[in-house]
């Protein structure tokens, strides 16, 4: 293969290059002379090419100049051509490559490694995976800035082998000049925390999050040589956040490598005054917003009982303004409608924080939205906030509201106000939306009323990133609650300056700034061909152990797409469309005197042997499942629709048709 002129020129520079680096001339005259004196006598003073050749080799110098010179388009060519394939268990067999990185020379970025963990003592009894099992893993996520990086899954242990890096980049436009190389002193202002969260992945795939922690990354500006490590004890989460779950071990770089370091005597001075800075702004909005708990109670003594939520605990404890877990969030290209982005917090998965005991009490813990996005399920006042902020991305003006629904529960729900007063109700777990026609109690009995859809059943405040209201209206009933947020009878607000005071823009360091949504990684075509196999696999056992034959029909299952496909639409947009052909096709499908049945059904995990076990507790699946007749022939279709952060709305119909006998 002959090279053009300027590649031929550009390879030698670049070998060239790569031999100064590795002083390479410096070591083949050491090698010269060292030969020449041991094995040179004294009537033969001439050593051939050959010679010096056979000599570096046995040296092993030629050895590590053709390793260091590594061809990156024949791995890059290599993974272009062959498909990946979900890796069953955790044993290398080729040494890694590692991936090459275009980094702007003019730009400041730190290099993050996490060599490994120690002291999770959880795990101190478990047993080391054997190849091809599967095994529960540890996966951390990180956020700085609004980059997003995740590690390889590792095999969970007492000491986890996390052997991953990453390249944050510190340095960005938002911050002035973006052609200028930021120092030191302009670094050290930069306030935002690296946030790891880390998270375990059950055999079953199921997540639980194990630990969130800040990290303070800026004691490297202090380092001599640029690097630095850290110890980092994760704490754990909930009613388990004083007690330590293990310890990464983690190396700060500064790469290009600084001129010139500050002192840490500078550094632990700007930490003392960011803290007192945020303590201070703390304790301000304690003291008003204590101040406007007793104006609000001497309304009426009753507002004693209603849900009027100040402060939330996160993750780890900590009692933050629930404002601060509201802000506008646009989610780029990954999402292109209000309704779309109420589908996508539908199908995050909603799971209540754990308690310790009985006793029915329900544990209050409102997620950072890395944590929760990370782990993939939530609580409602986390589906909530996210719902929220997205309509407020969407450039609507949404509101959180907190109050009860059936027998008193407490719960959250989201709430738009339309620019002709339009009240809407959004149902984040469900994404169904409600319109809200307030009751007028003072009407004569016989004035008709509207009749609520809704499942609320009061309300005690709502806020949002700017806006905090205590419902002070008579009755907190939602039916008959009327949403005029300028009425300060109705409702109180609280000093939006106070607010804005510690919660983002002009934000304490304290508060976690939000992360960007990430694009689905689940291949939809591919995940619905998996979970279709798993599931005919399953039917045909079942029946098998009923003694039943079972016989596909593959025209049939084609068929069924479009009632899926529909049934998503209306779930999304609210509207549905294309019933009329699909009924047109299984009309055309099933022969006169057969009888057709099908049943769909909406998940959002992707565990096949899970979803068919709730299938079967379903009269009218098991029938078609169980079916029994002349002729009968079996369909299944599956269907996963991807939303942002991979999460699924795993749609799957099963359905029969079969001879009608009398």
């Amino acid at each position: 293969m002959s090279l053009p002129p300027e590649k031929a020129s550009e390879l030698k520079q670049m070998i060239h290059q790569q031999l100064l680096k590795m002083d390479v001339h410096g070591r083949i005259r050491e090698v010269l002379a060292e030969t020449i004196r041991e094995e040179l006598t004294p009537e033969h003073q001439q050593l051939s090419t050959e010679d010096l050749i056979k000599a570096l080799r046995q040296r092993g110098i030629i050895d590590d100049v053709m390793k260091e010179l590594k061809f990156v388009t024949d791995v890059n060519k290599k993974e272009r051509t062959s498909a990946p394939k979900p890796s069953t268990h955790f044993v290398d067999t080729e040494p890694p490559v590692l991936q090459k990185t275009n980094i702007d020379p003019t730009r400041r970025y730190l290099y993050l490694q996490v060599l490994g963990g120690k002291a999770f003592l959880e795990h101190l009894q478990e047993p080391e995976p054997l190849p091809g099992q599967i095994s529960s893993t540890f996966t951390l996520c990180l956020h700085f800035r609004n980059q997003r990086f995740r590690s390889k899954p590792v095999p969970c242990a007492c000491e986890p082998d996390f052997q991953d890096g990453f390249l944050l980049e510190i340095h960005k436009d938002s911050l002035g000049d973006g052609s200028k190389m930021v120092d030191a002193t302009t670094m050290l202002s930069i306030c935002d925390p690296v946030h790891i969260v880390l998270i375990k992945t059950d055999t079953f795939g199921e997540t639980t999050l194990v630990a969130s922690y800040f990290l303070e990354w800026r004691s490297v500006l202090a380092a001599e040589n640029g690097i630095t490590n850290v110890a980092v004890e994760l704490l754990g989460v909930g009613t388990e956040s004083k007690v330590s779950v293990g310890v990464l071990n983690i190396r700060l770089e500064m790469y290009p490598q600084l001129h010139k370091t500050l002192s840490s005597e500078i550094i632990n001075t700007q930490f003392t005054l960011e803290r007192q800075k945020t303590a201070e702004k703390e304790r301000l909005f304690l003291v008003y917003a204590k101040q406007w708990w007793r104006e609000y109670l001497q309304i009426r003594p009753t507002h004693n009982t209603r849900l009027v939520k100040i402060f939330a605990q996160d993750e780890n404890g900590v009692n933050r303004p629930v404002c601060c877990y509201v802000r506008p969030l646009r989610a780029g290209r990954l999402l292109d409608t209000p309704r779309q982005a109420a589908r996508f917090v539908s199908v995050l998965g909603h799971e209540r924080a754990p308690v310790i005991g009985g006793g029915g009490g329900k544990q209050e813990q409102w997620c950072t939205l890395l944590a929760f996005l990370c782990r993939n399920k939530g609580d409602c006042e986390d589906h909530a906030n996210l719902l929220c902020s997205l309509l407020l991305g969407f450039g609507l003006e949404a509101f959180v509201c907190v109050g009860t629904k059936a027998k008193g529960v407490p719960h959250t729900w989201v709430m738009t106000c339309g620019s002709d007063g339009t009240i809407t109700f959004w149902e984040s777990l469900t994404g169904h939306r409600y319109i809200h026609r307030p009751i007028n109690p003072d009407d004569p009995p016989i004035a008709a009323q509207p009749k609520p859809l809704y499942p609320y059943r009061t309300v005690g405040c709502i806020f949002n990133h700017q806006k905090f209201f205590g419902n002070c209206q008579p009755s907190d009933a939602v039916e008959v609650c009327v949403f005029d947020l300028n009425d300060e009878s109705r409702w109180k607000p609280m000093s939006g300056e106070a607010i804005k005071s510690v919660c983002p823009p002009g934000a304490t360091p304290s508060v976690p700034p939000f992360p960007p949504l990430c694009a689905s990684t689940i291949d939809s075509a591919v995940t619905s061909n998996e979970l279709e196999v798993q599931l005919r696999i399953l039917i045909s056992e079942h029946r098998k152990d009923l003694g039943l034959s079972t016989v596909w029909d593959d025209q049939l299952s084609y068929l069924l797409s479009p009632a899926l496909a529909a049934y998503e639409l209306e779930r999304t947009a609210g509207v549905s469309a294309g019933n009329e052909e699909f009924q047109d096709a299984v009309r055309r499908a099933v022969p006169d005197g057969h009888t057709f049945k099908g049943f769909p059904i909406h998940f959002v995990h992707r565990n096949a042997r899970r979803a068919f076990a709730t299938c079967l507790r379903s009269t009218f699946c098991e029938d078609i499942i169980c079916c029994r007749g002349d002729q009968v022939r079996l369909a299944v279709r599956v269907r996963v629709f991807t939303y942002p952060e991979s999460a699924c709305a795993v749609w799957i119909m099963f359905a029969c048709k079969y001879r009608s006998v009398l």
